[in-house]
C-alpha cells in the first residue's frame, strides 16, 4: 500500500526539496518600543528592498503611530533608510516602482488611496482615489509595458487601473463577491461571505507576454486568469488554479512560473504556465527565544532580486482576529512574535539547468 501511494521515480520516493529559508532583514521598530507587521514588499531599481509598515503587532492595531513607515534595506539586508510616509494611514500594503515613470506607488489600505511617495524623504502626494474609496481594500499593484497601473481591491472585487500619471481611474475588471456558495470554477475577485482570510483580489502580475493578468483571490484559494484583449481591455476571466491555501502576493518569473505566497500554509507554491505545481518552498519552523521566527510565518508579498537568484518575502505574521477574521492554523504562533522579518530563499528549483 505504501509503495502504491508513494510518488516514485526510478524506484525512489520523491519529496519536495523545500530549500533553505534565511532571514534577510529584521524590521526595526516604527517608534521606540513599537513594532509593526509588514505586508507589502518590492525590489527597487537599485536592487534594494523596500517594505512599508502595516500597523499591527502581536498586541493588536498600533494606535500610537499615526503614519506608515517605509524601510529600505540594502543587498546585504542591512537597514539603509527609515522614513515616515507623510499623509498616510498606519496601514500600508503593496508598493512598486513604475518602470516607465520611476515613481514609487504605495497602496494606502487604511486611507483608501494610492500614494506617490519619495523613497528618500517619505514625502507623498495622492496618486489616485478609487470610486467608493471608503469601501475599498487597495492591496497590490502592477504595471503594463506602457506604465499603466493596475491595483487589486480586495473588498470591492475590482482591479482598478489608471494611466502612468494616475489619471482616468476606472475598473479594468470587476468580479464582485458572489457569496460563500459561489459555483465551483467561477472566477471571483471579491472576498465572498464568511470566508477566511476575508480578502478577495490580492496579488496581481502580468505574464511575460503581457497578454494575461493573474490575480490571487485569498478567500477563495484561487488564482484567476484575465486575458488582455488587443485594445488593452479585460477579456473573460477564468479560474487558472485552485486549492492553494490563502494565496496572497504573487511573482512571475521569465519562464511564466507563478510564485505564490500561501499565507496560511507558510510556504511558497510555484506553478508552471499550465497550472502544474512544480515546487513547494519553505515552511514555518518555530519561534526563537527573542521573539523572531524561523522560516516563513504568514508569507504575504514576494519579489525577485535584481539578478533573479533569490526571492525575498515579507512575512505578515498577523493574528487574524485582529483583522476581523477567524483564528487560523498559525494564529497562535503570531501572538508570540516580537521581531518581524523579511525572508529570502533561492529561486533555483530542483532539475533546473545552470542557464535557467
Amino acid at each position: 500500500m505504501a509503495a502504491a501511494l508513494a510518488l516514485a521515480v526510478g524506484g525512489h520516493a520523491v519529496a519536495w526539496d523545500r530549500g533553505d529559508v534565511e532571514t534577510f532583514a529584521v524590521v526595526p521598530d516604527i517608534a521606540p518600543g513599537v513594532s509593526s507587521t509588514i505586508e507589502g514588499l518590492t525590489v527597487g531599481p537599485n536592487g534594494n528592498v523596500y517594505v512599508p509598515s502595516f500597523g499591527f503587532n502581536s498586541s493588536g492595531p498600533v494606535t500610537t503611530v499615526p503614519n506608515g513607515v517605509l524601510f529600505e534595506f540594502g543587498h546585504d539586508g542591512q537597514l539603509v533608510r527609515k522614513v515616515t510616509i507623510a499623509n498616510s494611514s498606519p496601514h500600508l500594503l503593496g508598493l512598486a516602482f513604475n518602470p516607465v515613470s520611476g515613481d514609487l506607488l504605495v497602496c494606502d489600505f487604511g486611507g483608501g488611496k494610492m500614494l506617490k511617495v519619495d523613497p528618500l524623504t517619505g514625502a507623498s502626494s495622492v496618486f489616485f482615489v478609487p470610486p467608493n474609496a471608503a469601501a475599498s481594500g487597495l492591496n497590490a499593484l502592477t504595471f503594463d509595458k506602457k506604465g499603466n497601473v493596475y491595483v487589486s481591491d480586495s473588498f470591492q472585487g475590482v482591479i482598478w487601473t489608471s494611466d502612468v500619471h494616475g489619471n482616468n481611474v476606472h475598473a479594468w475588471a470587476s468580479l464582485p463577491a458572489l457569496g460563500s456558495g459561489a459555483t465551483p470554477g467561477t472566477p471571483v475577485l471579491g472576498p465572498g461571505a464568511g470566508l477566511n482570510p476575508p480578502f478577495g483580489a490580492n496579488g496581481v502580475e502580468f505574464n511575460t507576454a503581457g497578454d494575461a493578468l493573474f490575480v490571487a483571490n485569498t478567500a477563495y484559494h484561487t488564482i484567476v486568469k484575465i486575458p488582455v484583449k488587443p485594445d488593452g481591455t479585460a477579456g473573460t476571466a477564468s479560474v487558472f488554479i485552485t486549492g492553494i491555501n490563502a494565496p496572497d502576493g504573487i511573482a512571475i518569473d521569465k519562464h511564466d512560473n507563478i510564485w505564490i505566497c500561501a499565507n496560511q500554509e507558510d510556504e511558497i507554491v510555484v506553478v508552471d504556465k499550465t497550472g502544474k505545481v512544480i515546487a513547494k518552498l519553505g515552511d514555518f519552523n518555530g519561534i526563537t527565544a527573542d521573539g523572531g521566527f524561523k522560516g516563513f510565518l504568514f508569507p504575504a508579498s514576494p519579489a525577485f532580486s535584481r539578478d533573479g537568484k533569490h526571492l525575498v518575502v515579507a512575512n505578515l505574521a498577523l493574528y487574524l482576529p485582529y483583522a476581523g477574521a477567524v483564528r487560523a492554523i498559525d494564529s497562535d504562533w503570531t501572538l508570540q512574535v516580537k521581531r518581524y522579518a523579511v525572508s529570502r530563499i533561492s529561486t533555483r528549483l530542483p532539475g533546473q539547468q545552470d542557464d535557467d
